[in-house]
């Protein structure tokens, strides 16, 4: 009988196919890690967010859609992409359940987005027009191909497991931090001084990453460790 840890994975949404899908990376790099992945519904039923806790050991934020501005009190700018109220919505009700009961999560590209607009940051809505165009964020494909490195703070869980000062991250995004929630810490930043990855230190296991290790962990040694660190606390 299997024993591994369940993790609930944020679904992707496809308004024009009228459908939720899911990127096989996310579920990939569960499965190297040791982990069980589950695509959940996209719901605001307390109770069912209340089930999902109860069978789930830890959750994935994902990638997608554009955190919409008004979950940080700004007004949308043309820049600012489409927008998934479902998501904004459910994603919040389980962010605060899940911390509430100090369960393992892990954020990637939206994901830190969105977690940090959660707890009460804010977002730049664009960046190379309201930020900076001086680092390359949003690559082509291919995607598992590193194509700017980010700077990793010293005293950070991140730089106790990588054991490095430098990585070299792929990149696709075109929202990201701006100002950072007091419940955050910084774990990482672009050249260009964008926060690329955070932890919450009041929780278990809290991370969020701005790159793409759904793409890279199949040649990347260090998205594999991401995603085993994660594991591991569920």
């Amino acid at each position: 009988m299997s024993n591994r840890p369940v993790i609930g994975v944020i679904p992707l949404v496809d308004y024009n196919k009228n459908s939720y899908w899911m990127l096989p990376g996310y579920f990939g790099g569960i499965v190297e890690a040791g982990g069980l992945p589950v695509m959940l519904p996209l719901t605001s039923d307390s109770a069912d967010i209340e089930q999902i806790t109860e069978m789930c050991d830890g959750f994935l934020f994902t990638g997608g859609q554009d955190v919409d501005p008004k979950m940080y009190s700004a007004r949308k700018i043309g820049a600012c992409g489409e927008c998934s109220p479902e998501r904004d919505l459910m994603e919040e009700m389980l962010l605060k359940r899940a911390m509430e009961l100090d369960m393992p999560i892990l954020g990637i590209c939206r994901g830190i987005q969105f977690i940090n607009a959660a707890l009460g940051g804010t977002l730049w809505q664009d960046i190379p027009s309201q930020f900076s165009d001086t680092v390359s964020h949003c690559q082509k494909p291919p995607y598992d191909v590193p194509i700017h490195e980010v700077n990793i703070k010293q005293d950070s869980p991140l730089h106790n497991l990588l054991k490095a000062d430098i990585t070299l991250v792929n990149s696709y995004h075109h929202q990201g931090i701006r100002e950072l929630s007091s419940a955050l810490l910084p774990m990482a930043k672009a050249p260009d001084g964008l926060i690329e990855a955070v932890c919450a230190p009041k929780q278990k296991f809290l991370w969020a990453v701005q790159w793409h290790p759904e793409f890279s962990y199949p040649k990347d040694k260090n998205s594999k460790l991401i995603f085993r660190e994660f594991i591991r606390h569920c």
